[in-house]
């Protein structure tokens, strides 16, 4: 298994987004992302510079029903 990055609320969401994700709404700081045909939505933090914590990655990349090398290469 590979290991998680650091990267920013606003980098995860752009991952997301190539991997066919899009931004339904924001509830707050969060985006909100949907696919469709997909079982769960992503509630992706973003707050301005700040580091996304590992756990909440892993489950996001969990949710989204992606490999961590799915993400890593949708990262650049």
């Amino acid at each position: 298994m590979s290991e998680l990055p650091s990267v920013t609320g606003q980098q995860a969401v752009a991952a997301f987004a190539r991997l066919g994700f899009s931004v339904a709404r924001t509830k707050g700081s969060h985006r909100i992302m949907k696919k469709p045909g997909h079982k769960y939505l992503l509630a992706v933090p973003v707050h301005e510079g700040q580091i996304l914590k590992k756990g909440t990655l892993r489950g996001l990349v969990s949710a989204a029903g992606i490999t961590v090398e799915q993400f890593v290469d949708a990262l650049h």
